[in-house]
């Protein structure tokens, strides 16, 4: 299976959100990485053939998706970032009904909707009406209803908002094994579960691709370039401010700085391993 987007482009207006984008994804796990405003959003709407691009297409094993309808969608599972609910629906009731609107059978929905309230950790809540549900809860609920239909494309906006560190690395996991035989689009300011699940990570700033590598690959470029400096606290400010800095620590009168800088900041600054803050802050950091 493989997805492509050629050239695609979406203008708002003058506004350009998306410009001239081509990559091609197989199956496994992609993280979209990018700040607030990078199009996102609007690439993953794009996709799930919810928004029709301004220039481009995307293709599904060659085919246009706009012109596979109802076809493409029975192969997608989608999650928004802002996801409603029903609220005066059970948990139970309302996956039944996302199972019914996409066209499973009365009994394939209930199977479904059994086997992934266990998976979610909410098969005791079945009856609950989701008012009552936590912000975590319904996120997962939003995950569970993606998952009806056993779809081979996943686009998840922002999936582990909401949902406590136990519980992202449970959907890690989940989502570790779902990618075995499907394509899953991951987007997330979280850059630990990125580093922790995706097979390659997709950089976007102002609606341009930077570029597109596995996580290792991309700290590997940042080897020989972060550095921890130890700096007396007043002098914290003008070293934030000259340097990118991805972490600060205060210790006894003294500012710990984890600086971003191609070259040695300062005689007595340590090299230190990258990690994926680091990466964020040197390629998509204002």
């Amino acid at each position: 299976m493989t997805l492509v987007l050629e050239n695609v482009s979406k203008l708002y207006g003058d506004t350009v959100a998306l410009d001239r984008t081509s990559f091609t994804l197989n199956c496994g796990i992609y993280g979209l990485l990018g700040p607030n405003g990078a199009g996102k959003t609007t690439l993953m709407r794009i996709m799930a053939d919810l928004l029709v691009p301004s220039t481009g297409r995307v293709l599904l094993d060659g085919q246009d998706i706009s012109a596979l309808g109802g076809e493409f969608r029975k192969r997608l599972g989608y999650l928004p970032q802002d996801f409603g609910v029903y609220p005066n629906f059970t948990a139970e009731q309302f996956l039944l009904y996302i199972g019914r609107l996409k066209g499973l059978s009365k009994f394939e929905a209930k199977r479904q909707t059994d086997e992934l309230l266990h998976l979610m950790g909410l098969e005791e809540k079945h009856k609950k009406k989701l008012e009552s549900f936590s912000g975590g809860e319904r996120q997962r609920m939003g995950i569970a209803q993606a998952l009806l239909g056993s779809p081979d494309i996943l686009i998840l906006d922002e999936p582990t908002a909401g949902l406590d560190p136990e519980e992202r690395i449970r959907f890690r996991g989940i989502l570790s094994d779902l990618s075995r035989q499907r394509l899953v689009l991951l987007s997330t300011h979280i850059v630990s579960d990125l580093e922790a699940v995706a097979s390659e990570v997709i950089l976007l700033k102002k609606g341009v691709v930077l570029d597109i590598k596995t996580p290792t690959e991309l700290l590997e470029q940042l080897n020989g370039k972060v550095w921890s400096v130890t700096v007396p606290d007043f002098e914290e400010t003008e070293w934030t401010r000259t340097y990118p800095c991805s972490n600060v620590m205060c210790q006894r009168g003294n500012s710990i700085l984890r600086l971003i800088s191609d070259r040695k900041p300062h005689p007595s600054a340590i090299s230190v391993p990258p990690n994926m803050e680091d990466m964020y802050l040197k390629y998509l950091g204002k």
